[in-house]
Order: C-alpha cells, then structure tokens, then sequence
C-alpha cells in the first residue's frame, strides 16, 4: 500500500511524478515531518519502476521557506547547551545526518529530479534543488542561503554541491551574506537553467522536459546520471573507464537495440516503459 504523507503529495502520470511540497508549516517550511518523511519518499520513489522523471514543486506561492524553526525547536532544545557535552553533540550529529539523508537521496537516485521554484525557496529549500539535477524557475522566484543570519552553517548539502553548480566564489558570497537573490541572478549564474514568466508556465515546461526526458531509454538518461554523479573529485581517465565498463553492458540492452531498428525504419523508437535497476 502506498504510504500516505504530510509535509509530500506524489502524482503520477506517463512515466513522470510530481513530489510536491506542503508544509504543513507556511511557506512550506520543513517541520519534523518533512524531515521524517522525505528520506522514506525518495527510497519509495527510487524503486517505483514506472517512474523515470521526478518533479519536485512547492504548494502554494512559494517552493519553500527552509527550516521551520518553531516546529523543530522541540527536538533541537534538549540537545542545546554546552559544547563539551559529547552526548549532546552526538545526538546533533545523527540529528543532521539524517536530516541530510533525503536530499542526499535525491542526489544518488537512478531518477532524474527537475526543481520547479516559484516564490521564495530559502534555506534548506535551496539546499534540496542544489541536489535535483535540474533547476527551474520563475520570475518571481527569490533565493537565499540564510542560515548565518540564524548562526548556522547550512549543513544539509548546499555548501557541498553548490560550488559544483555555481562555482567557489557565488557559493561563498551566498552562504556569507545570507541575501537574497533574484531570478536573474539564478540565471547567470547558473543556479537555474531557465526562468519563465510566470510559475503557471514554469509548471508547464517542467512537465513538458519532464516528459520529453521520459520518452527517452530510461537506462541511457540513469546511465548518464550515474557516470556524472561518479565523475564528482575525479579525474577525466577514471570518468572515461568508468563510462566504457557502463557502455559494454548497457548497449547490449533490447533499448539500444529498438534505437537502432528504429533509425533503420525511420519511426520512433517504443522503449521499455520501465528502468531496469543496476545504473
């Protein structure tokens, strides 16, 4: 039975699932819902075989305001206090790393993850498209790294894949200033691939690439996901041995072999509607 969440609804249709965010707090702030559920979503996702494209949006007029505070400071009081107190510090530790789990998820699933923001995404809202593998946006969409002006260091990822989307220098400025940022800004510098003019639109273009993306061998576009996600601190000899060892197996698939009937026949190529596991 497919389980049933709070702070997530999953839609989905021809090949393509829609994660939304809810909240429940505004803005749709990540409560301790969103922390517990989150990890679990992307687990069920990665395994669902019909899924080969995952868009995640936000409700409402906003992708997400990040940590709600209010509703974590229960779990986060008990544990504040003196440094020197190894056991506090531990349960911090496992607090993180299990808050990180679910975008780390993201990152390591064979799925294609496209972020859709639209109004605010703050936060941990930007830590989690800086795992997708595609960002979206539109025009009155704002970013911001604001945990210094709450003395945290963002610890949920951001700091570790946003060099690789926007490089060293526009990393350091966000996360030291704690501004805010518009769309024009996320454009130029690469945070978005795209701005369109108005969330309605945006919607519609990431469904539209989402859908374009599934219609392609879903073991091509995983494979493609896997060697990039491997290439990350390597160099470009183990990247080339890495993708050659794919290859050898992965063009020996009946979707390599429907491409090239296809192209001999001038039509379409009908892939295997399901991602085979393993890339």
């Amino acid at each position: 039975m497919e389980e049933k969440y709070e702070s997530l609804a999953l839609e989905q249709a021809e090949g393509v699932l829609t994660l939304t965010l809810l909240g429940p707090g505004k803005g749709n702030a990540m409560g301790p819902a969103f922390w517990d559920e989150l990890p679990r979503a992307i687990e069920a996702i990665s395994a669902m075989d019909e899924v080969r494209v995952v868009v995640i949006r936000g409700s409402g007029d906003h992708f997400s305001y990040g940590l709600d505070l209010n509703q974590m400071m229960p779990r986060m009081a008990a544990m504040i206090g003196d440094p020197q107190q190894t056991d506090r510090r531990q349960e911090l530790v496992t607090m993180i790393r299990q808050m990180q789990s679910g975008f780390q998820k993201i990152h390591e699933s064979p799925k294609p993850f496209i972020a859709a923001v639209h109004g605010w995404c703050i936060g941990g809202g930007l830590n989690l498209i800086s795992a997708a593998d595609i960002r979206l946006c539109s025009a009155d969409a704002k970013f911001s790294l604001r945990e210094a002006k709450l003395a945290i260091t963002p610890d949920i990822g951001g700091l570790q894949w946003l060099p690789r989307i926007v490089g060293e220098g526009v990393t350091r400025e966000m996360a030291f200033t704690a501004g805010d940022y518009d769309a024009a800004f996320a454009l130029r510098t690469g945070l978005v691939n795209h701005v369109f003019d108005s969330p309605e639109q945006l919607f519609h273009e990431a469904m539209a690439m989402a859908q374009t993306i599934a219609e392609n061998a879903a073991s091509a576009v995983q494979g493609a996901k896997n060697v990039l996600n491997y290439g990350m601190g390597k160099g470009i000899e183990e990247g080339l041995q890495y993708v050659a060892d794919l290859n050898s197996s992965q063009l020996q698939l009946p979707d390599f072999s429907e491409a090239m009937q296809a192209t001999a026949e001038r039509r379409k190529a009908a892939f295997n509607k399901k991602i085979s596991r393993g890339y």
